[in-house]
């Protein structure tokens, strides 16, 4: 899996997909898909296409999460 700065460098920009509950999911070119919570949106405009690197914060967040998924479910088998 590639590293959250890989994604952001390689991929350049961010699209909105959707809403579901209480979050607006972004995709970026290369089909990384993670989640920026409304709560922490306050006073911000997000586009339905923006740059990638704007969005690092929440890529590296939604990766960290998939990344422990992934060992915990390795660990188990």
């Amino acid at each position: 899996m590639r590293t959250p700065v890989q994604i952001v460098k390689d991929d350049k920009t961010v699209r909105f997909t959707h809403y579901l509950r209480g979050e607006l999911w972004y995709e970026t070119v290369g089909g990384f898909a993670f989640p920026v919570p409304i709560a922490d949106i306050g006073e911000a405009t997000f586009l339905a296409e923006d740059k990638a690197l704007l969005f690092l914060r929440y890529i590296r967040i939604h990766h960290a999460m998939l990344t422990a998924a992934r060992e915990s479910v390795e660990e188990a088998v």
